[in-house]
Protein backbone atom coordinates (compact mmCIF):
# COMPACT_ATOMS: atom_id res chain seq x y z
CA UNK A 1 0.00 0.00 0.00
CA UNK A 2 1.29 3.41 -0.91
CA UNK A 3 1.65 5.79 1.67
CA UNK A 4 -0.98 8.86 2.17
CA UNK A 5 0.69 12.03 1.40
CA UNK A 6 0.72 14.51 4.27
CA UNK A 7 -1.64 16.56 4.81
CA UNK A 8 -1.38 20.88 5.34
CA UNK A 9 -2.36 22.21 8.39
CA UNK A 10 -3.11 25.63 9.14
CA UNK A 11 -3.29 28.57 6.88
CA UNK A 12 -1.39 26.43 4.25
CA UNK A 13 -4.70 23.91 4.15
CA UNK A 14 -7.19 26.42 3.58
CA UNK A 15 -8.98 26.84 0.33
CA UNK A 16 -8.26 30.14 0.17
CA UNK A 17 -4.42 29.70 0.27
CA UNK A 18 -5.19 26.89 -2.49
CA UNK A 19 -6.74 29.44 -4.75
CA UNK A 20 -4.51 32.20 -3.84
CA UNK A 21 -1.59 29.45 -5.08
CA UNK A 22 -3.72 28.67 -8.63
CA UNK A 23 -4.60 32.58 -9.18
CA UNK A 24 -1.15 33.90 -8.71
CA UNK A 25 0.10 30.82 -11.07
CA UNK A 26 -2.16 31.78 -13.57
CA UNK A 27 -1.60 35.68 -13.66
CA UNK A 28 2.05 34.93 -13.57
CA UNK A 29 2.61 32.27 -16.12
CA UNK A 30 -0.03 35.06 -17.95
CA UNK A 31 2.24 38.15 -17.68
CA UNK A 32 5.14 35.83 -18.49
CA UNK A 33 3.73 35.08 -21.49
CA UNK A 34 2.76 38.48 -22.33
CA UNK A 35 6.48 39.63 -21.64
CA UNK A 36 8.45 36.90 -23.21
CA UNK A 37 6.06 37.78 -26.59
CA UNK A 38 7.07 41.73 -26.05
CA UNK A 39 11.01 40.84 -26.03
CA UNK A 40 10.79 38.75 -28.83
CA UNK A 41 8.87 40.91 -31.42
CA UNK A 42 11.14 43.80 -29.76
CA UNK A 43 14.31 41.89 -30.64
CA UNK A 44 13.26 39.99 -33.71
CA UNK A 45 12.21 44.31 -34.98
CA UNK A 46 15.95 45.28 -34.08
CA UNK A 47 17.42 42.34 -36.00
CA UNK A 48 15.57 43.19 -38.99
CA UNK A 49 16.32 46.66 -39.20
CA UNK A 50 18.06 48.28 -41.99
CA UNK A 51 19.06 52.22 -40.95
CA UNK A 52 23.01 52.35 -40.33
CA UNK A 53 23.83 49.33 -42.75
CA UNK A 54 23.37 51.33 -46.40
CA UNK A 55 22.94 55.31 -47.38
CA UNK A 56 21.30 56.26 -50.07
CA UNK A 57 21.88 59.37 -51.91
CA UNK A 58 20.03 61.67 -54.65
CA UNK A 59 22.44 62.92 -57.19
CA UNK A 60 21.41 65.22 -60.48
CA UNK A 61 23.33 64.79 -63.59
CA UNK A 62 22.99 65.81 -67.22
CA UNK A 63 23.58 63.54 -70.03
CA UNK A 64 25.15 64.13 -73.31
CA UNK A 65 22.29 65.39 -74.99
CA UNK A 66 21.54 67.98 -72.40
CA UNK A 67 18.76 66.54 -70.81
CA UNK A 68 19.05 66.70 -66.53
CA UNK A 69 17.98 64.04 -64.52
CA UNK A 70 18.33 62.37 -60.56
CA UNK A 71 19.19 59.14 -59.76
CA UNK A 72 19.61 56.96 -56.16
CA UNK A 73 23.23 55.69 -55.12
CA UNK A 74 23.26 53.10 -52.61
CA UNK A 75 26.64 53.27 -50.86
CA UNK A 76 27.07 50.46 -47.78
CA UNK A 77 28.43 51.89 -44.45
CA UNK A 78 31.63 51.85 -42.85
CA UNK A 79 31.93 48.75 -40.29
CA UNK A 80 32.19 50.51 -37.34
CA UNK A 81 28.94 51.95 -37.53
CA UNK A 82 27.54 48.50 -38.06
CA UNK A 83 29.27 47.72 -34.94
CA UNK A 84 28.37 50.92 -33.03
CA UNK A 85 24.22 49.91 -34.40
CA UNK A 86 24.85 46.06 -32.94
CA UNK A 87 26.13 47.42 -29.55
CA UNK A 88 23.39 49.83 -29.09
CA UNK A 89 20.98 47.49 -29.77
CA UNK A 90 22.74 44.69 -27.71
CA UNK A 91 22.30 47.17 -25.05
CA UNK A 92 18.59 48.04 -25.35
CA UNK A 93 17.90 44.33 -25.15
CA UNK A 94 19.61 44.04 -21.90
CA UNK A 95 17.96 46.90 -20.39
CA UNK A 96 14.35 45.67 -21.37
CA UNK A 97 15.16 42.44 -20.07
CA UNK A 98 16.34 43.63 -16.85
CA UNK A 99 13.21 45.55 -16.59
CA UNK A 100 11.01 42.27 -17.86
CA UNK A 101 12.98 40.23 -15.12
CA UNK A 102 12.01 43.35 -12.67
CA UNK A 103 8.47 43.58 -13.76
CA UNK A 104 7.60 39.69 -13.75
CA UNK A 105 9.19 39.55 -10.07
CA UNK A 106 7.00 42.75 -8.88
CA UNK A 107 3.91 40.77 -10.92
CA UNK A 108 4.79 37.55 -9.35
CA UNK A 109 4.30 39.27 -5.59
CA UNK A 110 1.13 41.53 -6.77
CA UNK A 111 -0.54 37.84 -8.07
CA UNK A 112 0.05 36.41 -4.35
CA UNK A 113 -1.91 40.00 -3.20
CA UNK A 114 -4.51 39.68 -5.93
CA UNK A 115 -4.87 36.04 -5.44
CA UNK A 116 -5.63 36.76 -2.18
CA UNK A 117 -8.04 39.12 -2.33
CA UNK A 118 -9.77 37.00 -5.26
CA UNK A 119 -9.97 34.23 -3.15
CA UNK A 120 -11.41 36.08 -0.24
CA UNK A 121 -14.10 37.65 -2.38
CA UNK A 122 -14.85 34.38 -3.88
CA UNK A 123 -15.06 32.55 -0.64
CA UNK A 124 -17.04 35.47 1.17
CA UNK A 125 -20.55 33.51 0.51
CA UNK A 126 -18.92 30.50 1.60
CA UNK A 127 -17.92 31.65 5.11
CA UNK A 128 -21.33 32.94 5.77
CA UNK A 129 -23.00 29.94 4.64
CA UNK A 130 -20.55 28.22 7.23
CA UNK A 131 -20.97 30.83 10.17
CA UNK A 132 -24.95 30.33 9.92
CA UNK A 133 -24.60 26.53 10.02
CA UNK A 134 -22.48 27.18 12.95
CA UNK A 135 -24.90 29.23 14.74
CA UNK A 136 -27.88 27.16 13.84
CA UNK A 137 -29.20 24.73 16.91
CA UNK A 138 -31.32 21.66 16.89
CA UNK A 139 -34.08 24.30 19.10
CA UNK A 140 -33.87 26.56 16.64
CA UNK A 141 -33.63 26.68 12.91
CA UNK A 142 -35.38 29.79 11.49
CA UNK A 143 -32.22 30.99 10.36
CA UNK A 144 -31.67 31.27 6.96
CA UNK A 145 -28.97 32.62 4.63
CA UNK A 146 -30.74 34.46 2.19
CA UNK A 147 -27.40 35.44 0.22
CA UNK A 148 -28.35 38.04 -2.31
CA UNK A 149 -26.56 38.73 -5.32
CA UNK A 150 -26.62 37.00 -9.08
CA UNK A 151 -28.07 33.50 -9.57
CA UNK A 152 -24.49 31.90 -9.85
CA UNK A 153 -23.44 28.63 -8.37
CA UNK A 154 -22.98 29.90 -5.01
CA UNK A 155 -26.10 31.33 -4.83
CA UNK A 156 -27.63 28.30 -5.90
CA UNK A 157 -25.95 26.26 -3.08
CA UNK A 158 -26.83 29.45 -0.60
CA UNK A 159 -30.42 28.66 -1.73
CA UNK A 160 -30.37 24.88 -1.67
CA UNK A 161 -29.07 24.92 1.62
CA UNK A 162 -32.05 27.42 3.16
CA UNK A 163 -33.87 24.93 1.57
CA UNK A 164 -32.51 22.00 2.79
CA UNK A 165 -32.96 23.95 6.41
CA UNK A 166 -36.72 24.70 5.75
CA UNK A 167 -37.01 21.03 5.51
CA UNK A 168 -35.48 20.19 8.89
CA UNK A 169 -37.17 23.21 10.31
CA UNK A 170 -40.32 20.98 9.05
CA UNK A 171 -39.57 17.97 10.25
CA UNK A 172 -37.92 18.82 13.82
CA UNK A 173 -41.82 20.76 13.94
CA UNK A 174 -43.91 17.91 12.38
CA UNK A 175 -41.71 16.00 15.61
CA UNK A 176 -42.52 18.12 18.28
CA UNK A 177 -46.13 18.04 17.16
CA UNK A 178 -46.34 15.06 17.13
CA UNK A 179 -44.94 14.70 20.84
CA UNK A 180 -47.35 16.62 21.73
CA UNK A 181 -50.18 15.10 20.18
CA UNK A 182 -49.59 11.64 21.15
CA UNK A 183 -49.22 13.14 24.67
CA UNK A 184 -52.42 14.83 24.75
CA UNK A 185 -54.32 11.59 23.08
CA UNK A 186 -52.89 9.23 25.61
CA UNK A 187 -53.67 11.45 28.98
CA UNK A 188 -57.84 11.02 28.23
CA UNK A 189 -57.58 7.07 29.04
CA UNK A 190 -55.06 6.83 30.80
CA UNK A 191 -57.14 9.76 33.19
CA UNK A 192 -59.93 7.74 33.06
CA UNK A 193 -58.29 4.57 34.13
CA UNK A 194 -56.27 5.85 36.84
CA UNK A 195 -59.23 7.92 37.80
CA UNK A 196 -61.87 4.73 38.41
CA UNK A 197 -58.64 2.15 39.68
CA UNK A 198 -59.06 5.14 42.57
CA UNK A 199 -62.45 5.07 43.12
CA UNK A 200 -62.05 1.62 42.93
CA UNK A 201 -59.68 1.51 46.12
CA UNK A 202 -61.23 4.17 48.14
CA UNK A 203 -64.23 2.26 48.17
CA UNK A 204 -64.07 -0.03 51.19
CA UNK A 205 -67.81 -1.32 50.53
CA UNK A 206 -67.16 -1.95 47.26
CA UNK A 207 -69.20 -4.85 45.21
CA UNK A 208 -68.11 -7.31 42.84
CA UNK A 209 -70.47 -5.71 40.42
CA UNK A 210 -69.09 -2.32 40.82
CA UNK A 211 -65.24 -3.75 40.69
CA UNK A 212 -66.46 -5.81 37.38
CA UNK A 213 -68.05 -2.57 36.03
CA UNK A 214 -64.66 -0.53 36.73
CA UNK A 215 -62.81 -3.27 35.00
CA UNK A 216 -65.05 -3.24 32.16
CA UNK A 217 -64.23 0.72 31.62
CA UNK A 218 -60.73 -0.03 31.98
CA UNK A 219 -60.47 -3.01 29.68
CA UNK A 220 -62.07 -0.60 26.98
CA UNK A 221 -59.74 2.33 27.76
CA UNK A 222 -56.82 -0.03 27.03
CA UNK A 223 -57.89 -1.23 24.05
CA UNK A 224 -58.71 2.34 22.64
CA UNK A 225 -54.81 3.19 23.99
CA UNK A 226 -54.20 0.03 21.82
CA UNK A 227 -55.45 1.48 18.94
CA UNK A 228 -54.24 5.19 19.34
CA UNK A 229 -50.94 4.08 19.80
CA UNK A 230 -51.33 1.96 16.25
CA UNK A 231 -52.40 4.86 15.11
CA UNK A 232 -50.02 7.90 16.04
CA UNK A 233 -47.19 5.19 15.16
CA UNK A 234 -49.01 5.07 11.53
CA UNK A 235 -48.84 9.10 12.02
CA UNK A 236 -45.37 9.15 12.64
CA UNK A 237 -44.34 7.27 9.79
CA UNK A 238 -46.72 8.60 7.08
CA UNK A 239 -47.53 11.88 8.24
CA UNK A 240 -51.36 10.78 7.96
CA UNK A 241 -53.87 8.88 10.67
CA UNK A 242 -55.73 5.91 9.35
CA UNK A 243 -59.54 6.73 8.99
CA UNK A 244 -61.74 3.45 9.28
CA UNK A 245 -64.76 3.51 7.97
CA UNK A 246 -67.37 1.57 9.65
CA UNK A 247 -71.18 1.77 10.91
CA UNK A 248 -70.66 4.45 14.91
CA UNK A 249 -73.39 4.46 16.96
CA UNK A 250 -73.36 7.91 18.49
CA UNK A 251 -76.25 7.17 21.58
CA UNK A 252 -73.77 4.16 22.43
CA UNK A 253 -70.16 6.87 22.16
CA UNK A 254 -72.23 8.84 24.42
CA UNK A 255 -72.79 6.21 27.25
CA UNK A 256 -69.36 5.12 27.16
CA UNK A 257 -68.30 8.51 27.70
CA UNK A 258 -70.62 8.70 30.29
CA UNK A 259 -69.41 5.99 32.50
CA UNK A 260 -65.96 6.19 31.59
CA UNK A 261 -65.87 9.74 33.19
CA UNK A 262 -68.19 9.61 35.62
CA UNK A 263 -66.28 8.71 38.67
CA UNK A 264 -63.80 12.08 37.11
CA UNK A 265 -67.28 14.30 37.27
CA UNK A 266 -68.31 12.43 41.14
CA UNK A 267 -64.50 13.62 42.31
CA UNK A 268 -65.40 17.01 41.20
CA UNK A 269 -68.59 17.45 42.28
CA UNK A 270 -70.77 17.25 39.36
CA UNK A 271 -73.40 15.58 37.65
CA UNK A 272 -72.37 14.02 34.25
CA UNK A 273 -75.71 13.41 32.33
CA UNK A 274 -76.79 12.18 29.42
CA UNK A 275 -79.09 13.11 26.97
CA UNK A 276 -79.95 10.52 24.01
CA UNK A 277 -82.87 9.08 21.80
CA UNK A 278 -83.94 5.40 22.45
CA UNK A 279 -82.93 4.97 18.96
CA UNK A 280 -79.70 4.25 17.18
CA UNK A 281 -77.61 7.31 15.57
CA UNK A 282 -75.66 5.59 12.72
CA UNK A 283 -72.61 7.46 11.65
CA UNK A 284 -70.36 5.98 8.92
CA UNK A 285 -66.27 6.61 9.77
CA UNK A 286 -63.71 5.85 12.74
CA UNK A 287 -65.17 4.93 15.61
CA UNK A 288 -62.14 5.10 17.98
CA UNK A 289 -61.46 8.96 16.46
CA UNK A 290 -64.84 9.87 16.96
CA UNK A 291 -65.15 8.59 20.63
CA UNK A 292 -61.74 10.82 21.20
CA UNK A 293 -62.96 13.94 19.60
CA UNK A 294 -65.84 13.44 22.03
CA UNK A 295 -63.86 12.53 24.99
CA UNK A 296 -61.34 15.49 24.65
CA UNK A 297 -64.92 17.48 24.02
CA UNK A 298 -66.01 15.93 27.67
CA UNK A 299 -62.82 16.04 29.56
CA UNK A 300 -62.65 19.70 29.40
CA UNK A 301 -66.10 20.17 30.68
CA UNK A 302 -65.23 18.19 33.52
CA UNK A 303 -62.08 19.83 34.30
CA UNK A 304 -63.51 23.55 33.79
CA UNK A 305 -67.11 23.14 35.05
CA UNK A 306 -67.86 24.43 38.80
CA UNK A 307 -68.24 21.79 41.41
CA UNK A 308 -71.88 21.40 41.68
CA UNK A 309 -73.04 22.12 38.39
CA UNK A 310 -74.27 19.77 35.16
CA UNK A 311 -72.13 18.37 32.12
CA UNK A 312 -74.61 16.94 29.42
CA UNK A 313 -73.33 14.83 26.72
CA UNK A 314 -75.90 14.62 24.14
CA UNK A 315 -76.98 12.97 20.71
CA UNK A 316 -79.92 14.02 18.06
CA UNK A 317 -81.14 13.50 14.91
CA UNK A 318 -81.34 16.82 12.83
CA UNK A 319 -81.97 15.48 9.52
CA UNK A 320 -78.97 16.01 7.61
CA UNK A 321 -77.03 15.63 10.27
CA UNK A 322 -76.13 13.73 13.43
CA UNK A 323 -75.09 15.81 16.59
CA UNK A 324 -72.90 14.72 19.14
CA UNK A 325 -72.97 17.32 22.25
CA UNK A 326 -71.21 18.44 25.08
CA UNK A 327 -72.94 21.48 27.50
CA UNK A 328 -71.46 22.24 30.62
CA UNK A 329 -72.09 25.61 33.18
CA UNK A 330 -68.07 26.38 33.55
CA UNK A 331 -66.94 29.58 32.80
CA UNK A 332 -67.86 30.32 29.16
CA UNK A 333 -64.77 31.69 26.58
CA UNK A 334 -64.85 35.58 25.50
CA UNK A 335 -66.05 36.30 22.25
CA UNK A 336 -62.36 37.40 20.42
CA UNK A 337 -61.28 33.95 21.70
CA UNK A 338 -63.92 31.70 20.01
CA UNK A 339 -62.34 31.79 16.89
CA UNK A 340 -58.66 30.82 18.42
CA UNK A 341 -59.79 27.93 20.43
CA UNK A 342 -59.20 25.38 17.28
CA UNK A 343 -55.99 26.70 16.80
CA UNK A 344 -53.06 24.69 17.22
CA UNK A 345 -51.23 25.32 20.46
CA UNK A 346 -53.99 27.50 21.70
CA UNK A 347 -54.13 27.37 25.81
CA UNK A 348 -56.10 30.75 26.71
CA UNK A 349 -53.51 31.43 30.09
CA UNK A 350 -50.37 30.32 29.21
CA UNK A 351 -49.59 30.47 32.99
CA UNK A 352 -52.40 28.57 33.82
CA UNK A 353 -51.91 25.96 30.74
CA UNK A 354 -48.33 25.08 31.66
CA UNK A 355 -49.32 24.44 35.21
CA UNK A 356 -51.73 22.09 34.34
CA UNK A 357 -49.62 20.22 32.06
CA UNK A 358 -52.05 21.31 28.84
CA UNK A 359 -50.90 21.51 25.43
CA UNK A 360 -53.16 23.52 23.48
CA UNK A 361 -54.24 20.43 20.92
CA UNK A 362 -57.27 19.34 22.09
CA UNK A 363 -59.45 21.23 20.33
CA UNK A 364 -57.26 20.96 17.37
CA UNK A 365 -57.73 17.56 17.33
CA UNK A 366 -61.73 17.51 17.52
CA UNK A 367 -61.58 20.14 14.60
CA UNK A 368 -59.27 17.74 12.64
CA UNK A 369 -61.28 14.70 13.38
CA UNK A 370 -64.72 16.21 12.48
CA UNK A 371 -63.10 17.76 9.04
CA UNK A 372 -62.01 14.19 8.40
CA UNK A 373 -65.23 12.89 8.25
CA UNK A 374 -66.50 15.29 6.40
CA UNK A 375 -67.88 17.19 9.21
CA UNK A 376 -67.40 20.35 11.39
CA UNK A 377 -67.40 21.39 14.95
CA UNK A 378 -69.60 24.55 16.24
CA UNK A 379 -69.17 27.01 19.43
CA UNK A 380 -71.49 28.42 21.30
CA UNK A 381 -70.14 30.18 24.46
CA UNK A 382 -70.88 33.29 27.05
CA UNK A 383 -68.77 34.29 29.64
CA UNK A 384 -70.16 32.92 32.81
CA UNK A 385 -72.92 30.93 30.97
CA UNK A 386 -70.69 28.12 30.12
CA UNK A 387 -70.09 26.45 26.62
CA UNK A 388 -71.70 24.00 24.41
CA UNK A 389 -69.34 22.11 21.73
CA UNK A 390 -71.23 20.43 19.56
CA UNK A 391 -69.99 18.10 16.60
CA UNK A 392 -72.17 17.87 13.41
CA UNK A 393 -71.29 14.30 11.18
CA UNK A 394 -73.37 13.42 8.05
CA UNK A 395 -75.99 10.77 8.73
CA UNK A 396 -75.24 6.75 7.72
Amino acid sequence: MTEAAPRLHGWAGSIRFRLTVLYSVLLFGLATVVVGLIYAGVARSLERQNVSRTEEWVAIFEDQQGRVGIATVETEQPDYLLLFERAVNEQALDQLRTYAFGALGLLFVGSLFVGWFVAGLVLRPVRRISDVAKEIEATDLSRRIELDGPEDELKELADTFDGMLGRIDDAFESQREFIHEASHELRNPLAVIRTNIDVALDDPDASAEDLRSVGEVVGRSAERMSTLVDDLLLYARHGTREIRREDVDLVAVVNDLVEEFGAAAEANGLDLTADVPTLELPVRGDGQAIHRAAANLVANAVRLAPAGSTVTVAAADEGRWVTLAVVDEGPGIDPEDQLRVFQRFWRGDKTEARVAGRSGLGLTIVRQIAEAHGGRVELESAVGDGSRFTLRFPRS
